[in-house]
């Protein structure tokens, strides 16, 4: 397996690198952050100093240029530890950084990533409105050109990073997709680069209270009468569908992949707990009920994990053609990860249930991968369409 999880001396370097940043700094504030719901920006700007924020992201421009495997090890090892945090580092560097990298203009890219790869700027993805989530044709967000600007009017709902602060300070560049026209009865998505600074740009209400995924802020965000300058409208007019699609598949993978680190973690705190804790005079990894829930877990995270890397390998970032597989991993990564968590709550027991073993927030976190980024139905519906186009699973 070592060379499907680390195929190149590179990966396992990064790989080493994650686990003892992750084991240093990311788990000893992640139990802290997830209480008072902050994300710790702090932290977030090491990973810039490590090159992480700009990991695939075009090296000419800051990035590291690394490819989708080295996206899933770094999304698998902040998981491990605090997924709130992989959640907020996820909005930024896949889907911000690396669709500037891949869909924008020289000059976009000269302008932005240098910044965003640093960690001096956060960025976010908007797509998502209040009342549209998987339905993205049903965005009402629009934007008419006036000019040499367009204005943009609409609200975007659920956004990681959309605010950086309690004060609903807003990030500093934001993805968004609106709708710029219709063609053949159909809404023609197009594509802004939106500053902080813009006029008629702000932050709504930041979401509290959410039961997992703490330690990433989730914003709602207000455009009215935004004033865009025309150079950052990204590629042409109604030509946004082809790289949401394509960055939608990185997306999914680097979200199966914080599956994985979840359930490895809970795998690690059962096993430990099952030897060392006993019940009727013997260790609790001898009775049968509990080595199901470990001897099941560890077979369907492998499975999962497998699939995961296989897909990465197969990724390529600059272009669509892997929608199957990546709609096959996260529906099937979402769901293994938040069973995991279960089973370790259940072997655990009580002491399962409270924050110093970690895995009750483990599976509060786990929870949303099933939600967001697509719901676990809309995989299942993307999946049969696409292989009733293709007509059997291509092996």
């Amino acid at each position: 397996m070592e060379a499907l999880f680390n195929p190149s001396e590179e990966h396992k370097m990064l790989r080493q690198m994650l686990a003892e940043f992750v084991k240093n700094e990311v788990e000893k504030q992640a139990e802290e952050y997830d209480h008072k719901e902050e994300f710790n920006l702090a932290l977030f700007r090491q990973l810039g100093e490590l090159g992480l924020l700009g990991i695939t992201a075009d090296d000419n421009h800051g990035g590291s240029g690394l490819d989708a495997t080295a996206a899933v090890i770094a999304h698998e090892e902040l998981s491990y530890s605090d997924p709130g945090f992989a959640l907020a580092y996820l909005a930024h560097s896949m889907l911000c950084v690396n669709n500037i990298s891949v869909n924008g203009s020289e000059e976009q890219k000269a302008e932005f990533l240098p910044k965003l790869s640093s960690g001096e700027w956060v960025g976010a993805m908007a797509m998502s409105e209040p009342h549209v989530g998987t339905d993205v044709l049903g965005m009402k967000t629009t934007a008419e050109k006036v000019g040499d600007h367009y204005i943009l009017n609409g609200r975007k709902m659920w956004i990681t990073n959309g605010t950086i602060d309690e004060n609903r300070t807003p990030c500093d560049v934001v993805w968004v997709y609106a709708v710029t026209g219709e063609k053949n009865s159909r809404p023609q998505l197009s594509t802004f680069l939106v500053k902080k600074d813009f006029e008629g740009f702000s932050v709504g209400q930041k979401i509290q209270g959410k039961l997992g995924m703490r330690g990433s802020n989730t914003a709602e965000l207000v455009f009215e009468n935004c004033k865009v300058p025309a150079k950052y409208l990204v590629g042409e007019e109604g030509h946004s569908m082809i790289h949401m699609m394509r960055n939608l598949e990185l997306e999914r993978l680097t979200l199966a992949a914080q599956s994985v680190g979840i359930a490895r973690r809970c795998i690690d705190v059962m096993v430990k707990y099952a030897k060392e804790r006993e019940a009727f005079g013997k260790s609790l990894d001898s009775f049968g009920q509990i080595q199901k829930y470990i001897a099941d877990s560890y077979a369907e995270y492998m499975a999962s994990k497998t699939y995961v890397y296989a897909t990465a390998q197969n990724m390529s970032l600059d272009k669509e053609g892997n929608r199957i597989d990546s709609d096959g991993v996260k529906l099937v990564a979402t769901t293994m990860g938040k069973n995991v968590a279960d089973r370790a709550i259940q072997v655990l027991g009580g002491y399962g249930y409270v924050a110093e073993y970690v895995v009750e927030r483990l599976w509060r976190d786990a929870k949303l991968l099933e939600i967001g980024g697509g719901t676990i139905e809309a995989h299942q519906k993307n999946i049969t369409k696409d292989l009733s186009r293709s007509g059997a699973p291509i092996l």
